[in-house]
């Protein structure tokens, strides 16, 4: 019974295009055995085709009035970082009460997100993020960051071939061939190594380039081209294999070999992080002008900042001939499938952080250390420190 006597609220989300819920009937189901009490918002599982019959047949109680939700609740669990409310004029955080738990994905060190992550300690929240679960083999099934990005890299070369003027396969006809497109992935992490094999198996010559030789390797596994960054690998590789934050002078090599190839690829697939760090910015404006009218970019790192120089968060706007997709909930777009991941891995997280009922903050436990984010009076979180103080 990790979880008696836990007030458990699952609200809808209320980000546009957000479709995803926190919990299904099976993860409330389990958390009640392990003796919560979850109260679920009306609809917030509608747009993952969960209806209000199934929670409650899981034994949730069912609330119409979010206030009333956030207000009952020990814990709240989200999958986006919370919003203004535009029906009731309020933000989230407005909702929350000192000494509340949040978990969620927070994207603290994401500069947009710096005054909300200010609120939440002034609040008194106690707030964990899911962006910095430490990539380790104890916490392999918690990994929402790894399962979304599974869907974002998927998902992005879809909207990529739906944008793009031209075939993306060799297409034989009976005036002569049309080429493939050219496709380049930058950062073959788990959406990158996934959006290489979408774009491969969609028909298009795919390069692919990462600062980390083993990522690059699990790149070409997929068929994928290497373009290399020459960054030496102490450079390159973390903490867990993760990416490490580069100087200025090796961003600037980095950035120098993209350009010169860039003219030749139809649409770039950005996916490049810094764990619990804003994304490096490795596609200027003036590489943008040098590529083909027409070209398409994908910034998947837009949650943490973006790739891009000039992609416009949460928009899909056109400059200097390219489109560039700045789209925050590309997940949200594959609701089923990224629900019954995020439900997992975040049912799995809790019932690791949660002990009696509580969440030890002052724990020496390296998965809660590295998500936490505001521990009831302060910020904590380095990457968001790190990121503020810039």
């Amino acid at each position: 019974m990790n979880f008696k006597d836990l007030k458990i609220a699952i609200p809808t989300e209320i980000m546009e295009g957000e479709d995803r819920v926190s919990a299904t009937p099976e993860t409330v189901s389990s958390m009640i055995e392990e003796g919560a009490e979850v109260l679920v918002q009306a609809g917030a599982g509608e747009g993952s085709f969960f209806s209000d019959q199934k929670y409650q047949a899981a034994g949730a109680e069912i609330l119409t009035d979010v206030e009333k939700l956030f207000a009952a609740a020990d814990l709240i669990l989200k999958v986006k970082e919370p919003q203004f409310n535009q029906e009731l004029d309020k933000h989230e955080v407005d909702l929350m009460h000192a000494g509340q738990y949040l978990i969620t994905f927070i994207h603290p060190a994401s500069p947009g997100n710096h005054q909300m992550v200010k609120k939440l300690a002034e609040k008194g929240i106690i707030s964990l993020t899911l962006d910095s679960i430490p990539r380790i083999s104890k916490a392999q099934a918690m990994d929402t960051l790894s399962s979304m990005s599974t869907v974002a890299g998927y998902k992005g070369v879809l909207m990529a071939a739906d944008i793009l003027p031209k075939f993306m396969p060799m297409i034989t006809t009976g005036v002569g061939m049309i080429k493939p497109a050219n496709a380049l992935v930058l950062g073959t992490g788990v959406a990158g190594l996934q959006a290489a094999a979408t774009a491969k198996r969609l028909g298009a010559v795919v390069h692919a380039a990462d600062i980390r030789p083993e990522a690059s390797e699990q790149a070409q596994s997929v068929g994928s081209k290497p373009l290399d960054l020459e960054i030496p690998e102490a450079e390159a590789v973390g903490e867990g294999g993760y990416a490490k934050e580069l100087s200025e002078k090796l961003l600037e090599k980095e950035r120098g070999i993209i350009a010169e190839q860039i003219e030749k690829f139809d649409f770039l697939i950005l996916s490049a992080l810094i764990p619990g760090k804003v994304a490096p910015i490795l596609i200027t404006e003036a590489m943008v002008k040098k590529m083909e009218p027409g070209s398409v970019i994908v910034d998947i790192a837009i949650d943490q900042g973006g790739n891009c120089e000039i992609t416009e968060p949460g928009k899909i706007v056109k400059k200097h001939g390219v489109t560039i997709i700045g789209t925050k909930n590309i997940p949200g777009m594959l609701p089923k499938s990224s629900t019954w991941m995020f439900s997992k891995n975040i049912y799995k997280f809790i019932s690791h952080v949660i002990e009696a009922g509580k969440i030890e903050i002052e724990s020496d436990d390296e998965i809660l250390s590295s998500t936490l984010v505001t521990d009831g009076e302060k910020i904590v979180h380095q990457g968001a420190l790190e990121a503020m103080n810039k």
